[in-house]
């Protein structure tokens, strides 16, 4: 539960749902528990007016219980209902609450990646990247709905019935509640297994979001050295591992209802043994039998839904866990405070030496060179000598491990991170487009739609033409379809 901590900011900012939320669990277990009594009380008058009218015909005796049974039909009718409408609204506060959250789990998530830098996708798959922010996301939501829904749902109801039944009789109560010890030491050794399955889970399926991203991305390297045979033998191994390590879990988790159930038919069994023993001393009545019973059944699914409540604390536990390991990453380039915002003038690297992190490869050792303002130059050599690195340096994609980079007068790393890379244009190596228009590629990088007094689709055609791509570009159907971004 230490992972889960994390998420107690979100519990305080929307507080107020979640007070609403138990509001509502208390008011609609009241309208359930109440029914039982009324039950009870109707089965004691059935017996009494039995007991009291020998001497009539059964029709009399219907005519006498006619008005209570209406009363009763009526009471129970409404009770239900008004249950309904509060467990209505118990799902549109908490429930609401956690899409919620998982909105704001999710922004919280995808802001912190785009801050993180470069070196830190070198080290990690996209595919587990985009599993934690939906797959984990998603199963931390579902503790913070479903699972706190049915837990206060359990408490509520739990302490409301045995109060009753306590205020009832305490003998056939503490009877009742006999196998509930019983039930607490097997969930707690059953809820260890279940954490530990849940994170070799987790951790599968985080490898197999992986290989399926890196398999789709490089498709045609797949196609061109026809390797399809293969990769579908390597993700069917991968898939496999997956389905036993969820097989081995569902088992787990399949341990938890037939338990509950056996113990929950051993209350029912008790109590129809002890409340038969004490109706017929004389010292409860038969409707205490059939309310207790009652009880029992309103405890039945609450109770058994203790154990897919505890795994799914446990499978947010294991997700929240990959989460905050994500979140706890602190982002090795970051804008100064008060950074200068001003970034003009020449480019000059002092003595730069450059290892990569992941690797501990040299990329730059001692290199120095001085660009005036104004002025142009070319880089050239071979694969791996440093001309994509020097270009990252500038744009502090990454910072230098020895030496010094200025822009001006001013060392790159008193700059205000926003300023210096908006200043600067970059066409990578690496071609990449987004599932968007073909304007809004070509203008990705436009922070003011308006440029030397062009409008945007100026700017845009003007680009397209430079890049001789223009008269392509007005054969697709939609040419370039120009939408707000």
């Amino acid at each position: 539960m230490k992972a889960l901590k994390h998420i107690n900011k979100y519990f305080l900012k929307y507080k107020w749902r979640f007070l609403l939320g138990f509001f509502f669990v208390i008011i609609s277990n009241f309208f359930a528990i109440y029914p039982a009594k009324l039950t009870g009380n109707i089965i004691n008058q059935v017996k009494e007016t039995i007991e009291q009218n020998v001497s009539k015909s059964p029709e009399e005796k219907l005519e006498i219980l006619k008005g209570p049974f209406m009363y009763y039909f009526i009471a129970v009718v409404a009770y239900f209902l008004l249950k309904g409408i509060f467990l209505f609204l118990m799902r549109q506060t908490i429930i609401v609450m956690s899409r919620l959250i998982e909105r704001d789990m999710k922004n919280e998530l995808f802001q912190h990646y785009e801050a993180l830098s470069l070196s830190f996708y070198r080290r990690n798959n996209t595919g587990d990247l985009m599993n934690r922010i939906s797959e984990d996301v998603s199963r931390v939501r579902m503790y913070i709905g479903p699972c706190i829904m049915y837990t206060l749902n359990l408490a509520a109801l739990f302490i409301m019935v045995v109060a009753t039944m306590l205020d009832v009789n305490v003998r056939l109560t503490l009877y009742v509640l006999t196998p509930l010890p019983v039930m607490a030491v097997s969930i707690y050794y059953v809820s260890t297994l279940i954490n530990k399955q849940s994170e070799r889970v987790q951790e599968q399926q985080s490898r197999l979001s992986t290989y399926v991203q890196e398999a789709f991305s490089g498709i045609r390297v797949l196609k061109s050295f026809v390797r399809e045979r293969q990769t579908e033998d390597d993700f069917e191994r991968e898939n496999l591992l997956y389905k036993r390590k969820s097989i081995r879990l569902a088992t787990t988790n399949a341990i938890f209802f037939p338990l509950i159930l056996v113990l929950i038919g051993l209350s029912t069994i008790l109590t129809i043994y002890v409340g038969g023993m004490e109706a017929i001393a004389g010292k409860i009545k038969m409707g205490t039998i059939a309310e207790f019973i009652i009880y029992i059944n309103m405890l039945t699914w609450p109770v058994a839904s203790v154990g897919w409540v505890t795994s799914l604390v446990n499978r947010a536990a294991a997700s929240q866990e990959r989460i905050n390991e994500f979140l706890e990453t602190k982002p090795e380039i970051i804008s100064p405070m008060n950074g200068i915002s001003e970034v003009n003038g020449k480019i000059e690297f002092r003595n730069v030496s450059f290892v990569y992190p992941d690797s501990g490869v040299y990329a730059l050792t001692n290199v120095s060179f001085k660009v005036e303002e104004g002025h142009s130059l070319a880089i050239l050599g071979r694969t791996g000598s440093g001309k994509s690195t020097i270009a990252n340096l500038i744009a502090r994609m990454y910072d230098a491990t020895k030496g010094e980079i200025f822009i001006g007068n001013n060392n790159i790393r008193a700059l205000e991170l926003g300023n210096l890379r908006s200043e600067m244009g970059m066409v990578p190596q690496d071609v990449f487009l987004f599932s968007d228009t073909i304007a809004n590629n070509i203008s990705f990088g436009l922070i003011d739609f308006k440029e030397n007094g062009k409008s945007l689709q100026d700017t845009v055609e003007s680009a397209a033409r430079d890049a001789a791509i223009y008269s392509n570009i007005i054969e697709f159907p939609r040419r370039l379809q120009y939408q707000n971004r």
